[in-house]
């Protein structure tokens, strides 16, 4: 085999198997929680998805347009069948237990925002200033 070919399967991968994980559970999560009927889960969004190089933990973001609590106690109420989607959507040696975290990032937008705004330093503007 040359020294630069593709490995013995004859597969390339862009980026690694993690991020490649973190997507398609993101995926089966986000579409599983369309299907929930639980009215704590209306307005939520997964974000994100960070799991454990050993596969335990699977650390999920999500924002809510109503309470954040409200939202963690009806996504802590669904991990046990959201976990059980993912073990028969996903194959992997170990289905990670799932902890919801809310997603910082929108906050902190929104505080870089209002900086900005009272800074005088938005340019972004969806008003006309003619």
């Amino acid at each position: 085999m040359a020294p630069n070919s593709r490995s013995s399967r004859g597969r390339s991968h862009r980026y690694p198997r993690t991020a490649r994980l973190h997507e398609v559970m993101l995926e089966v999560l986000a579409s599983e929680l369309d299907r929930l009927d639980d009215p704590r889960l209306v307005l939520v969004t997964l974000t994100g998805c960070d799991v454990t190089s050993d596969l335990a933990f699977a650390t999920v973001w999500f924002t809510s347009h109503n309470s954040d609590e409200d939202a963690a106690a009806g996504l802590a109420k669904a991990a046990p069948r959201l976990r059980g989607v993912l073990g028969r959507s996903v194959r992997v040696k170990q289905v990670p237990e799932l902890i919801f975290k809310v997603d910082p990032s929108i906050a902190t937008g929104h505080r870089i925002d209002a900086l900005l705004e009272g800074s005088g330093r938005r340019t972004d503007s969806l008003e006309d200033d003619e």
